[in-house]
């Protein structure tokens, strides 16, 4: 099948994207995807977290890549029998953003419970419709009391927005320690919550990249 590509944007720097790139992009190949990952931001965090990885029996390809070179980069990953690519951005507006969301099947916005955070989605959402690509909001590092208020109306406004993805994603150590060692929380602590909650989202993913490639493929 076709090469499907999701795009982490948003932004606001500190809302996890990198650590969810890492641990959903691990969680897609546990389930049989062919994946790689793209870092387009110049902090580079995935760059590491591979180093780390090699170590690892089981690599996941990341490159950092420019966004002048995002395109002829995915146009080789298809061609190598990618199935599944994953972009991260730099959390700022610019030419990264732009290429990552040009580019993709799927953007996903994650956010944080905050207004702060919030209002930055919003600002990513509007840049995301006019360049005319389907996104879907995250919410992440939850506090672990699902059922804060604060809780309640990030879901609530982000739901009136367009599309929040299932499950929230709450907030615990596992990401981190996974993360240092170049790892997925799926590897990491398999049976543990944070894993299980990593694990829906990428079948909720996986549903919304289906749905996404049915509609707006346009023949290149």
């Amino acid at each position: 099948g076709a090469m499907r590509v999701i795009a982490f944007t948003t932004q606001k720097g500190g809302s996890g994207k990198s650590t969810l790139a890492s641990s959903l992009a691990v969680a897609a190949a546990e389930a049989g995807e062919k994946v790689f990952i793209v870092d387009l931001d110049p902090q580079a965090s995935l760059i590491r977290w591979s180093k780390e990885r090699s170590k690892q029996e089981a690599p996941i390809g990341v490159e950092a890549v420019t966004p002048g070179k995002l395109a002829n980069v995915l146009a080789a990953l298809a061609k190598n029998g990618v199935t599944l690519a994953i972009i991260d951005t730099p959390g700022a507006d610019g030419a990264a953003a732009e290429a990552a969301i040009r580019h993709s099947n799927l953007c996903i916005i994650p956010a944080r419970p905050n207004a702060f955070d919030l209002w930055a989605s919003e600002t990513t959402r509007r840049a995301i419709k006019s360049l005319r690509r389907e996104y879907v909001f995250l919410l992440n590092q939850c506090p672990s009391m699902a059922n804060s208020p604060r809780v309640a109306e990030g879901i609530a406004s982000l739901e009136s927005l367009g599309g929040l993805l299932n499950p929230l994603i709450t907030s615990r150590v596992d990401f981190q320690d996974a993360s240092r060692l170049g790892l997925g929380v799926t590897e990491y602590a398999p049976s543990g919550e944070t894993a299980h909650e990593v694990r829906k989202l990428w079948t909720s993913v996986r549903k919304r990249i289906g749905k996404a490639a049915g509609s707006s493929r346009k023949a290149a």
